[in-house]
C-alpha cells in the first residue's frame, strides 16, 4: 500500500519521540501489504485494527499510547493519514470525521 502523508507521521514522532519505532513498524508492515479489502486487513492484522466507517482503519500504536486513523482505497492501493495522536487527544475527536468533540 503506498502511505500518504508521510510527513505528518514523522512530525509526531518528532514531538513525542518514543512513538518512532511504533510508526515505523506500523509504516513497514502497512506499505508491504496489498489489501483488496477490510477481510485482507483483518486477516494480516487481527484485533490490532477498529474498522469505522467511508473504509477508516484505526490502530493502536505503542501499547494503545498512539492512536492512528487511516482511510484505505482499496482499489488503488493507498492509505491516506487522517488523524495520529495521543491516546488522549484521539478521545477529543470524532474518529469518523476527525473533527474536535464539543
Amino acid at each position: 500500500m503506498q502511505v500518504i502523508a508521510r510527513r505528518t507521521l514523522k512530525q509526531f514522532w518528532e514531538r513525542h519521540r518514543r512513538a518512532e519505532g511504533p510508526i515505523r513498524i506500523w509504516f513497514a508492515v502497512v506499505s508491504k501489504a496489498r489489501w483488496k479489502s477490510p477481510n485482507d486487513v483483518k486477516q494480516q492484522l487481527g484485533t490490532n485494527v477498529d474498522f469505522i466507517a467511508d473504509d477508516r482503519l484505526i490502530f493502536d500504536l505503542g501499547g494503545n499510547k498512539y492512536r492512528l486513523i487511516v482511510h484505505v482505497s482499496y482499489k488503488f492501493g493507498r492509505v491516506l493519514v487522517k488523524f495520529i495522536g495521543t491516546h488522549a487527544e484521539y478521545d477529543r475527536i470524532d474518529p469518523e470525521t476527525v473533527s474536535w468533540r464539543k
